[in-house]
């Protein structure tokens, strides 16, 4: 398309590029910077000398032209850092695969477990659990319950420092010693010295093995448990066992 450019009447076969219409989308800050160049050069070409351009808009538009290619550079370099972390943590959840992770739940499950040689144990285990405190604990006790809810083991770890205490050895007995049936039962704490209460309380936590990975619907990763539950990767489990 020829277009007059300035008092004087030339004409340019320089046509700009569409940055408003569809075809927009593959425009680049490059591109509308050369764009913008050519058409401020022709400008000054054709302009009439008795009434030059304005030195501060032209100024004012190099300025535009800066910015839009410094944000421009900026989301690349957001991207690539971006995928740089979905690598490494979709690479930190792949590393769980198998492990036991720490989740909220009072269960715990006694049995006895497969020896490394695939022969059956014959001592008795527990599944491992722990405690989440979120403040320090001046007297920190777990009850175990059976599945009738009747307290069979009652054990007191006194004052405790606030974060998560595993306990994956916990010696399957009742309060006489005796090794406790096979089954299900679950444990409830508490701060008996009246310390870690209300939003501060202890929050019981259960171990189960990571089964496998996936994408949530936010995008983000998360373990998928072998009890069928999924867990998110990033403030989903407590700790790991």
């Amino acid at each position: 398309m020829s277009t007059p450019i300035g008092n004087n009447g030339t004409n340019t076969n320089n046509t700009p590029t569409d940055t408003m219409g569809p075809n927009a989308a593959g425009t680049s800050a490059a591109d509308l910077q050369q764009t913008f160049l050519k058409l401020l050069v022709t400008q000054l070409q054709n302009q009439d000398p008795t009434s030059p351009m304005d030195s501060s808009q032209m100024t004012s538009q190099l300025a535009q032209i800066d910015t839009v290619s410094g944000i421009a550079q900026l989301n690349s370099s957001l991207g690539s850092l971006s995928a740089q972390l979905s690598a490494s943590e979709t690479g930190q959840a792949a590393s769980l695969i198998g492990r036991t992770v720490l989740v909220p739940g009072d269960g715990i499950t006694v049995n006895f477990p497969t020896n490394a040689d695939g022969t059956t144990s014959t001592t008795e285990a527990a599944s491992p659990f722990g405690i989440k405190l979120p403040a320090a604990a001046s007297d920190l006790q777990v009850k175990v319950m059976n599945s009738s809810g009747q307290v069979v083991r009652t054990v007191d770890l006194g004052a405790q420092p606030a974060g998560v205490i595993p306990a994956p050895g916990f010696n399957p007995v009742d309060d006489t010693g005796n090794p406790l049936p096979v089954g299900s039962y679950t444990f409830s704490v508490t701060d008996a010295g009246g310390t870690a209460t209300g939003s501060n309380a202890p929050v019981a936590l259960t171990g189960i093995v990571v089964g496998g990975i996936v994408t949530q619907a936010d995008g983000t990763t998360g373990l998928t448990l072998v009890n069928g539950t999924t867990v998110p990767l990033n403030g989903g489990p407590s700790g790991i066992l």
